[in-house]
């Protein structure tokens, strides 16, 4: 499977599992997820699910900075609906890093390792989506400015034209890709792309 380099170049978390550790999936509990486990969770590349590989990252990393996430003992909320905009796709990239589902996710095993009832939706906080654990909490939002996905929508619109050529196809491939890599690469230290402040 050929992708793009700077996939590999993305950075990686690190998280602690517990029940993967109790169920012998992990010796030692640890999973490290990259840029391409959320790729393949999405079937796709884009700004979206960039965007929430990069609140994940940015966003565990504030709220446990001295230990490894712990997977499954964090709750997620977005301020918005799970139908709103594209909340969906970035709650898939997120439940997949840290776990937490809604009704549907793993009731846990003799009172522990549940993972229901840690994704929630219309939640009244400030940020775009709040990252909980321990008593701790982090706010984090995604602001790449009001061009950014203007401008894709518009080249996505291009090249479904039925005059489009392969040429065009591979040119907005390439583009489209470029775009993803600003975020989790170029961006990725920008501290007013992915906005990160503690409650």
């Amino acid at each position: 499977m050929g992708t793009p380099a700077f996939f590999h170049q993305a950075p990686r978390i690190t998280t602690f599992d517990p029940l993967a550790q109790f169920l012998g999936a992990s010796d030692d509990g640890r999973f490290e997820y990259s840029y391409l486990d959320a790729v393949k969770l999405a079937g796709h590349s884009c700004p979206t699910v960039a965007s929430a590989y990069l609140m994940a990252f940015k966003a565990l990393a504030a709220l446990c900075p001295d230990a490894l996430p712990e997977r499954g003992a964090i709750a997620v909320s977005f301020q918005g609906a799970r139908d709103q905009g594209v909340n969906g796709v970035i709650a898939n990239v997120i439940g997949l890093i840290t776990g937490a589902a809604g009704d549907e996710g793993f009731k846990g095993l003799g009172g522990k390792f549940h993972r229901d009832q840690l994704l929630t939706f219309n939640a009244p906080i400030t940020g775009e989506i709040r990252f909980a654990t321990g008593g701790r909490a982090v706010d984090v939002s995604f602001q790449p400015g009001p061009s950014f996905f203007q401008d894709t929508r518009a080249s996505v619109q291009g090249v479904l034209s039925p005059t489009a050529t392969d040429g065009d196809r591979r040119a907005f491939q390439v583009a489209f890709q470029e775009r993803v890599k600003q975020i989790l690469i170029d961006r990725r230290d920008d501290p007013s792309l992915v906005v990160v402040s503690r409650v």
